[in-house]
């Protein structure tokens, strides 16, 4: 029974919600479409004080966010609040709703929509809605406005509200009666001494009609103290296909319920968690649950905070899932509007478990790695890992066998890099379900194409629920009884999100945990950990050597390698080369930045040594384990070709800036890239001259648009002087993998000036790699180990030497690759001067467009075996079209194409090894 206390009466002009520590106010409290509203805001609960701006639309027709005003972030068309007083501020929306939207007269306008937001952006509200009322019979109960509303035994609640166009107005607890009277407000106060849920019921009365509004509060018991059944880990723990136990870790916390969709997002007795004696972990036990259904849910902590499960496998997300089409993520479970707000997670019992072709995998060797930096968005259109399967032809192709993909666990928004993440057992939905993701490893795994990771363990965002489960919303900060995260980082200098504490145990439990989950679940290969430099508490900018460091990276790996030995654990280090020595000596491999030294090399500038890339070396830098990941290019650095054609040198008619010869400086670079012993890693498109420039659309040295969608460039591999880029590189990437040569320790590189050699020295082979720098000819001392014969590998031409520093005479841009074993001549590569050879007279599409039908017209030099294919734009191979032996002179070949979508392809002619593409258009 809740008894009734003392009895008011309150005009109240304004209802009050709470979102974020800040309230909003309407007046009137029942606005109506063709009439005015004023938003009054109080910002006081945030300590922010500064300009405000609303980015506000309308729900119309049960749609929301339609006829927003302005752009997100301009302040120049976005309403901007009036400051009333430090922490007050109204928005007029005048003369009417309906006019200050732009809506027409058919309109239904149901809701207005809003975030408030600072001016910069930095302090925002979430989304938040009001009522558009009709000018008829209204009832709203006022307070309390949080639902659920969670109080202890004897609270005294005061009840308040409003009605219009009533009569009169009557409000019940539990079906009794509490208040009746003709006042168009009412505020009763309560005495909460009963436990367990109890229902608050407004009415208001004509004659003729009446409404209703409700709500409930809920009196807290304390909670049962129980220990966690045996065998149960934080998170989701399917006990059966009917049966969920939930576990949050959440020490210092007062109490904890279960919502979602299992119990309508309220709460009551059976979704109190119990509490570890300890006070450190609450569960719950689900019982009853639909086998096979998917569930949303949230933890409702002490009353204020809803959080998803920081273990879940699945996220909902009421900001971001809307614009996933269904062809990405197919019958993707909807948020449930109106029921809750912030991110959710989802669990689901009798899952079909993905079955796995490829058991056990043994990735290549740290020597023979070459790696693949993709950024799925940025790769193919469709971003999808479905698609992307069926690209793994064109990395073997290449060459590939190692794809990093960068972060694809669930991060804030859908168009990110990703290392913004939130949460971490999660693929992005953006990408596809979990098991299309599986199901690519599976197929790169079959390949013998190994995946690893990109893991962001520095920092997380402030939609991370361990973030938000401890956060100090008054300083915008995680709180400092947070168990995972520093309240400040200790870096001044760099610094993102909320900071990791790698020093917690609970941190290191949580490292542990998500690792193992990637490794045992997924298959991943390895992991590229982002900003490791950050995985410490020491003070400074992360650049000294720092032992607590090592300690962490080594008990990280440890842990990594207990449960798969041939785990890779790469890291963005970029601290001192000592302590880099150090962990690589240990087994972990380190980026190797060379980005400015190999496109000062391709740019053909040298003063003052700048083009030297010996750093690209692990012996340069007096590590004894080729564990130096070098790189030209990474997601993080300007691309190569951009910069080519920007800055490039000249002299005479040869012209970097001129797009074929900036190209064939990229098949130059790439000779002298591979051919150095140890791991190295290229960036999506370098191997056909991606020439955009990393900010685009922007300018080189600007970063506002760095993290922009960048145009995605299939058609460059049709273009022969791009293509050769990749048929230079796939050919010295086979030599890598292949030989021993490349893999030795006695190697020596002369890089420093404009004529750059390596020497390569093996019982089984030497080579010797030399190139042309810069824009004039020149001879290099090739400096053979040894006298006899050598072979030009791109020629297949044989070199009698008789002197081991005769010279060479090399055009610029031009290279060579020599070996003392003969080698067998590539089919189709260019030699570093872009000529391109011709192995048919004549080769014609004859319609094109064409429709059902077209043909291929050849003039052959001579008699050949001839295949012929049809690739979309993606490399994908969509038929064959021919393939049979053709006798010299003209001839047809008819193609049949009327089960092929309109758009643009290519047609791939190979004529006994040599290769011609044309493009097609199909109507």
């Amino acid at each position: 029974m809740i008894k009734k206390s003392i009895s008011t009466f309150l005009l109240l002009v304004a209802a009050i919600f709470i979102a974020n520590a800040q309230s909003f106010t309407v007046d009137p409290t029942f606005p109506v479409a063709d009439g005015n509203a004023t938003i009054i805001l109080n910002t006081e609960g945030t300590g922010y004080s500064g300009d405000i701006y609303a980015h506000t639309g309308i729900t119309i027709n049960g749609n929301r966010w339609q006829n927003v005003i302005g752009s997100w972030g301009n302040n120049n068309n976005q309403p901007k609040f009036t400051k009333i007083g430090e922490f007050e501020y109204t928005l007029e929306i005048t003369p009417s709703i309906r006019q200050f939207y732009n809506a027409s007269a058919g309109d239904n306008i149901t809701e207005m929509c809003f975030v408030f937001r600072s001016a910069d952006a930095t302090w925002q509200t979430e989304d938040l809605f009001y009522d558009v009322y009709l000018n008829e019979l209204n009832v709203l109960i006022t307070n309390p406005t949080e639902r659920p509303y969670i109080v202890q035994l004897n609270d005294i609640i005061q009840v308040t509200g409003n009605s219009n166009n009533a009569d009169s107005t009557f409000l019940f607890i539990d079906n009794v009666q509490i208040y009746g009277g003709t006042e168009n407000s009412f505020s009763e106060n309560i005495i909460a001494d009963t436990y367990g849920k109890h229902w608050i019921k407004a009415v208001a009365k004509t004659e003729s009609n009446q409404v209703a509004d409700s709500t409930y509060f809920y009196v807290r018991p304390a909670a049962e103290v129980a220990e966690l059944p045996e065998g149960t880990m934080d998170g989701i723990n399917y006990i059966d296909d009917n049966t969920v136990v939930l576990s949050l870790y959440a020490p210092g916390k007062e109490y904890v319920f279960a919502i979602g969709d299992f119990n309508d997002w309220d709460i009551d007795d059976a979704y109190y968690a119990k509490v570890t004696p300890d006070g450190k972990h609450f569960w719950v036990e689900l019982t009853g649950l639909e086998a096979g259904k998917e569930y949303i849910f949230q933890y409702f902590v002490d009353g204020t905070i809803r959080i998803g499960d920081p273990y879940a496998d699945k996220v909902s997300d009421p900001w971001n899932d809307k614009y996933i089409s269904n062809a990405t993520y197919p019958n993707l479970i909807q948020y449930p509007n109106g029921k809750t707000d912030g991110v959710a997670t989802v669990f689901q019992t009798a899952q079909e478990d993905y079955q796995w072709e490829v058991e056990n995998f043994t990735p290549p060797a740290h020597t023979d790695m070459v790696i693949y930096e993709m950024l799925i968005r940025d790769f193919i259109e469709t971003h999808t890992y479905n698609d992307l399967i069926d690209t793994l032809d064109y990395f073997q192709r290449l060459g590939v066998n190692v794809i990093e993909l960068m972060p694809p666990s669930e991060f804030e928004g859908n168009l990110s890099w990703g290392y913004n993440p939130n949460y971490y057992f999660a693929p992005d939905k953006y990408y596809g379900p979990k098991n299309t993701m599986k199901k690519f490893i599976d197929e790169c795994h079959k390949r013998g194409i190994a995946v690893v990771q990109d893991m962001v363990l520095n920092h997380a965002y402030g939609t991370n629920a361990m973030a938000m489960l401890y956060w100090d919303s008054n300083n915008n900060r995680p709180a400092a009884d947070n168990p995972w995260f520093n309240v400040n980082s200790p870096n001044p200098v760099y610094s993102w999100g909320s900071d990791f504490n790698h020093e917690s145990q609970a941190t290191k439990d949580f490292v542990d945990r998500v690792n193992r989950y990637w490794v045992e679940e997924y298959k991943v290969d390895g992991f590229r950990f982002d900003f490791t430099k950050g995985f410490t508490n020491t003070p400074g900018d992360g650049g000294g050597y720092d032992q607590s460091r090592i300690d962490i990276l080594k008990r990280m790996s440890d842990a990594i390698w207990d449960v798969n030995p041939d785990t890779y654990v790469i890291l963005e280090h970029f601290a001192a080369n000592s302590e880099e020595k150090v962990l690589s000596d240990y087994g972990m491999m380190i980026w190797g930045n060379l980005n400015y030294n190999y496109n000062e090399a391709t740019m053909g500038w040298n003063d003052g040594g700048k083009s030297d890339f010996s750093g690209v070396s692990y012996k340069s830098r007096g590590w004894s384990q080729p564990n130096l990941v070098g790189y030209m290019e990474s997601h993080d650095e300007e691309r190569l070709m951009a910069k080519n054609l920007a800055y490039g040198n000249s002299s005479g008619s040869y012209n970097i800036k001129e797009l074929n010869t900036a190209l064939g400086r990229e098949e130059l670079a790439g000779v002298f890239f591979f051919t150095i012993p140890g791991p190295k890693m290229i960036w999506q498109f370098g191997e056909v001259g991606y020439d955009y420039n990393i900010n685009y659309p922007g300018a080189i040295g600007g970063d506002e648009h760095r993290v922009d969608e960048k145009p995605i460039r299939w058609d460059y591999y049709e273009d022969y002087n791009r293509r050769n880029i990749f048929n230079v590189w796939s050919e010295v990437i086979k030599l890598k993998k292949t030989y021993n040569t490349f893999r030795t320790t006695n190697y020596t590189m002369s890089v420093s000036g404009i004529f750059k050699r390596i020497v390569l020295n093996d019982p089984e082979m030497s080579a010797v790699v030399i190139g042309n720098f810069g824009v004039e000819t020149g001879d290099i001392d090739p400096q053979f180990p040894s006298i006899g014969t050598w072979y030009d590998y791109f020629t297949g031409d044989s070199l009698v030497v008789t002197n081991v520093n005769q010279l060479i005479s090399l055009n610029a841009g031009q290279y060579k690759l020599y070996t003392d074993k003969k080698l067998t001549k590539p089919d189709y590569v260019g030699i570093g001067e872009n000529e391109q050879p011709s192995p048919f007279e004549k080769a014609t599409i004859y319609p094109n467009p064409a429709s059902n039908t077209f043909s291929i017209i050849l003039d052959l030099k001579e008699s050949s075996n001839t295949t012929i294919e049809l690739y979309d734009l993606q490399g994908r191979k969509i038929k064959e079209l021919y393939s049979g032996h053709l006798t010299t002179g003209q001839q047809q070949i008819k193609a049949i194409v009327n089960d092929i979508k309109p758009g643009m392809y290519l047609v791939m002619i190979s004529n006994d090894g040599q290769k011609l593409v044309k493009k097609l258009l199909i109507n």
